[in-house]
């Protein structure tokens, strides 16, 4: 059976430009539908997050407003409240060996804008499974914000690969680009990453040997079965 490390973001606010503090967490759609896929598919999962903190999904990616319906908005609470004890027992992300994993999966929402890409125990979880063939790194939409925490200017982790990550263009459909403190498409493009993207807000997964990335919350049913093809084919 293969193991999963599926790392959540463990903030609440996102810092703005302004000052303010933006209510954040976990996109609910990133997490309930890779998670359904792979437990389904028999993986081992475990849910970590920096201090074990128990993380939150946010609250706009369970409201109809955000452009999801009302039926799966109650779905994704459902799914969400039928995996609480997982949830609410998450280890410690200081405590995780990146050898006892054959993979790990970060999801998005804005909360590892705000903690995962200054972390550095996702660093070092990182910088031990990428150069390793046998193991997979996979991420969805803001997840990948993650991978800034895996070097510096001068040598990062994820330079020349390929990846995919949510768009600089629906950050502004959204209406967060202007008060964001920094865009992590512009981020990652300008520390090395070979980016690439498709249209905005429909599936689009890259994968580029061991790494998988998703643009956006509608990835993450190709992002798991992209990751499952990947284990099998190890």
């Amino acid at each position: 059976m293969s193991k999963l490390l599926l790392v959540l973001s463990g903030a609440r606010f996102w810092s703005q430009l302004d000052g303010t503090q933006r209510p954040t967490g976990f996109w609910a759609e990133e997490f309930v539908v890779p998670h359904r896929i792979l437990a389904a598919a028999g993986l081992d999962i475990t849910v970590a997050t920096p201090g074990g903190r128990v993380p939150v999904a946010d609250e706009l990616s369970l409201d109809p407003r955000s452009g999801i319906d009302e039926a799966t908005a109650a779905g994704f609470r459902a799914y969400l409240e039928e995996v609480k004890g997982l949830l609410e027992r998450p280890v410690r992300l200081e405590d995780v060996d990146p050898e006892d994993y054959d993979a790990v999966l970060i999801p998005g929402g804005h909360g590892p804008m705000q903690d995962l890409a200054v972390n550095p125990d996702i660093a070092r979880i990182l910088g031990r499974m990428l150069p390793d063939d046998r193991k997979i790194v996979a991420s969805l939409c803001h997840g990948p914000a993650a991978f800034l925490a895996a070097g510096d200017a001068e040598k990062w982790l994820f330079a020349g690969r390929r990846l995919t990550a949510f768009t600089d263009a629906e950050e502004e459909q959204v209406g967060l680009a202007a008060n964001a403190p920094w865009l992590l498409e512009k981020r990652l493009r300008g520390a090395g990453a070979v980016y690439e993207s498709g249209p905005a807000w429909q599936s689009f997964v890259v994968t580029d040997g061991n790494l998988i990335t998703g643009q956006n919350p509608s990835s993450g049913a190709a992002a798991a079965e992209a990751l499952l093809k990947a284990l099998a084919n190890r």
